[in-house]
């Protein structure tokens, strides 16, 4: 049977919050978007803790403000941890700049069944056409760019789609990344695995905490306790690869077993029970394994999300790693079908700015791990940066093109350890005399947004979250050098006025 055959501007695959993003974006500028989703919505995905860059910038890019307020899911002012040689749990709250305190210093923990839709709903009714039940089983192309996809519709009916560009947001299984010809390097450093479930009745942190996602340390690894209700939570434990054997049993013992060695989570959830029916009644596994791809792009081809890059995810940087990456590639799209800019110009710009977001993260949470220490643990001792090799050396200079933000090229470990010493020594200190949860939150940003290391993670996101507040009116330097920077509707590239 031939394949039905149609032409669009672009074809987006996979409908999570990176798809649904980039494919809306683009709708907004009248281009023609088919997004390919090979599961039936609502469906269960993990990562359920949001960061205010994602609500409060690109969620008013997109518009969906107010159905995420309408939702009514957990607000969180940050994250709470039980981490490093503070005895007692620290904040690390949103309000991290004057104009971004009050109304945008928060997020959302979601149910992503929930927030998932609520995007790919949005993004059928700004003009893309959705098609769900729709399997990728080809993407088409040539020696000089990708040309479209093939896939199967709920039907079964073979269909083909042809299309200037094609963006792969299908996620960490999937192997369509493969068709931009890079390696997927992965990192032995942020070499996990998680186990996970729900309960019913756990306690909260004192209010105004008590939506928090809460990380705690214990000698194995690390728990996350995500509230996304009144009663209902998300529970994980976080530990090295090396337990793998112990999750092929008896799940609800393993993950109960860790639970016990967490004396903070033991406690909130002395009197819960754990959810055995429904969506949320299994106890779940997954590898977080770190990695990146060597490169996000080729003529005609671009990857977002994790199809692109995965980091650990003790600081909820998933989603927003997923639509910060749809922002730049329609960013970028917009601007090559205007007729603007060449694709190397637009996709460079793309590919610049998505791997320092990668790198600024990859060093922070490399320096977060550090301040743990336990030294008759082998998790812990396993992810101190004296111990970085080879592999996670390589990894990391090709995930930043071999030049610090500082222009000052790593060409040996010693010198990447030193960096990333400085930088876990930096916060480490910095948390100390941050003080416990009732410290006041003006004390807490002086230290924790004074260091380097901080100030690098929040600059993209705090960009973002100015132009959701601003609007037009917000300005942005160029952030690389000799770079791009946003239309003023934030929906492409333009070049810097001088």
């Amino acid at each position: 049977m031939s394949p039905v055959v149609e032409n669009v501007d672009v074809v987006v695959v996979g409908g999570g919050p990176g798809g649904s993003t980039v494919s809306t974006l683009l709708a907004m500028r009248g281009h023609s978007v088919v997004l390919l989703e090979k599961e039936k919505f609502p469906r269960y995905q993990i990562g359920e803790s949001l960061l205010p860059s994602t609500v409060h910038g690109i969620g008013r890019l997109l518009g969906v403000t107010e159905e995420l307020e309408k939702a009514a899911f957990t607000v969180k002012r940050g994250g709470s941890f039980r981490w490093g040689t503070n005895p007692v749990p620290w904040n690390f709250l949103f309000a991290v700049a004057p104009e971004l305190t009050g109304p945008t210093s928060y997020a959302y923990q979601v149910e992503r069944m929930k927030f998932d839709e609520i995007l790919l709903r949005n993004a059928a009714a700004k003009g893309v056409d959705v098609r769900e039940e729709s399997a990728v089983t080809e993407v088409i192309g040539d020696d000089e760019r990708v040309r479209g996809v093939r896939y199967t519709g709920p039907d079964g009916t073979p269909r083909e789609v042809r299309a200037t560009f094609v963006v792969d947001a299908s996620g960490n299984r999937s192997r369509i990344h493969q068709n931009v010809r890079g390696e997927r390097i992965y990192s032995d450093f942020f070499k996990n695995i998680a186990i996970f479930g729900y309960f019913e009745g756990g306690k909260r942190l004192p209010a105004p905490d008590s939506g928090n996602i809460l990380c705690a340390a214990f000698d194995e690894g690390w728990i996350w306790y995500i509230p996304l209700s009144d009663t209902l939570t998300s529970v994980g434990a976080v530990i090295s690869r090396e337990h793998a054997a112990k999750l092929q049993g008896d799940q609800e013992r393993a993950l109960r077993g860790f639970i016990d060695r967490c004396e903070i989570v033991k406690g909130f959830l002395s009197d819960a029970t754990r959810v055995t029916e429904g969506t949320y009644g299994e106890i779940r596994t997954r590898k977080d394994y770190s990695y990146t791809n060597s490169s996000f792009h080729r003529p005609g081809m671009v990857l977002v999300g994790d199809a692109a890059c995965f980091i650990d995810p003790v600081f909820s940087t998933g989603v927003h790693l997923s639509t910060y990456a749809g922002l730049l590639a329609a960013r970028s799209i917009n601007s090559v079908l205007a007729g603007d800019l060449g694709e190397d110009r637009a996709f460079a710009e793309f590919e610049g700015r998505y791997r320092r977001e990668f790198r600024v993260f990859y060093e922070f949470l490399s320096a977060f791990y550090d301040m743990q220490s336990n030294e008759d643990s082998y998790f812990w001792k396993a992810r101190k940066v004296t111990n970085f090799g080879a592999t996670d050396l390589e990894a990391f200079v090709s995930l930043v093109g071999g030049v610090h933000s500082g222009e000052q090229a790593f060409t040996n470990a010693d010198a990447l350890v030193e960096e990333f010493q400085k930088s876990s020594a930096g916060l480490a200190d910095a948390v100390e005399r941050t003080g416990s949860m009732q410290t006041e939150s003006g004390e807490r940003m002086h230290h924790l947004f004074g260091t380097p290391v901080v100030r690098e993670v929040m600059t993209e996101m705090n960009n973002i979250q100015v132009r959701g507040v601003r609007g037009e009116d917000a300005f942005e330097a160029p952030l690389l050098e000799g770079g791009l920077v946003p239309s003023p509707d934030g929906l492409a590239w333009t070049e810097e006025v001088k």
